[in-house]
């Protein structure tokens, strides 16, 4: 199976999404916010970072849980940062 390549606005919003979660994580170390949410710490990594863009629905579902977000909240903030944004820029 072949991917089609990100968009310029895919990877700005996992870059707005890595960030909130790490916003969220705050003082909490990433190897227990990993653990709770039962994935990788390499995974939470990358996607703090925006390495992975688009994470897989069930993995931010479940750093939302552990981190103690609403899904449609932080959907919400994400699509108004890039927003925010696109009128700056």
């Amino acid at each position: 199976m072949v991917r089609n390549p990100l968009t310029e606005d895919e990877r700005h919003r996992g870059l707005v999404l890595g960030r909130m979660l790490q916003q969220a994580r705050g003082s909490r170390s990433a190897a227990a916010v990993a653990w709770e949410a039962g994935i990788s710490l390499d995974t939470l990594r990358k996607i703090e970072r925006g390495a992975i863009a688009t994470p897989a629905f069930f993995t931010v579902a479940a750093l939302a849980k552990v981190l103690g977000l609403d899904l449609s909240a932080l959907a919400k903030a994400v699509a108004e940062e890039k927003t925010a944004t696109a009128k700056v820029a």
